[in-house]
């Protein structure tokens, strides 16, 4: 059984802890693919709330574009293809704020995602529009904070492929970069054992020298 997660940081507020044994409840008879536990743990990755979509809308979800991960990269990787490729079908959009606490483990900050997920996956049908015409939300840019009360504007589909298209590549090209940063620690090394080498068999002939 899921347990309250204690020491909430100031910034995010509490559901009443009826909620949170409804929520709690809900999540328990849910078939995930991990033990749920500690939630500002189990959903930090965003994998298990794909998992909940699928569930009740399979074909919305393809779970393969989703890893299991503790870094941190990577889950905010998995959080941006959930607000693109899912939740806005869902009509809701999580925040970058709100990402990133969740991201972090923070105590708190999942739980208003999943209620939110949890009405919008029981609602049945998914809203009145086919995707197509169903463009994904943003919140407007502001100097300040995310409020509860702020509107959310379309983003035109054209503009929205197009981030699409250059986030893939971004992360394509970050790929590489690990790829090469390894193989470039790899070759140090290398040559680091080959010094220690010249340095081994130079040394006999240095004393002969002397």
């Amino acid at each position: 059984m899921l347990r309250a997660a204690g020491g909430s940081p100031p910034t995010v507020q509490p559901l009443p802890p009826a909620v949170l044994r409804d929520l709690y409840a809900w999540l328990d008879g849910l078939p995930l693919s991990r033990p749920k536990r500690h939630l500002a743990r189990d959903f930090s990755d965003g994998v298990m709330l794909a998992e909940i979509v699928k569930h009740f809308h399979p074909q919305l979800v393809d779970l393969h574009n989703y890893t299991p991960t503790c870094n941190t990269d990577r889950k905010l990787s998995n959080w941006s293809t959930l607000n693109r490729k899912v939740f806005h079908k869902l009509h809701f959009c999580v925040s970058e704020s709100e990402i990133r606490n969740v991201v972090a483990n923070t105590p708190g900050a999942v739980e208003p995602i999943l209620c939110t997920l949890r009405t919008k996956v029981e609602e049945g049908p998914l809203g009145r529009s086919p995707p197509s015409e169903n463009p994904v939300y943003r919140r407007p840019l502001s100097s300040s904070s995310d409020t509860a009360d702020q509107s959310w504007e379309p983003l035109d589909p054209r503009v929205q492929q197009l981030l699409e298209d250059k986030e893939q590549a971004i992360a394509i090209l970050q790929e590489t970069v690990k790829i090469l940063q390894m193989k470039v620690a790899r070759l140090e090394q290398l040559v680091q054992l080959k010094d220690l080498r010249i340095q081994e068999l130079a040394g006999p002939e240095d004393k002969k020298v002397q």
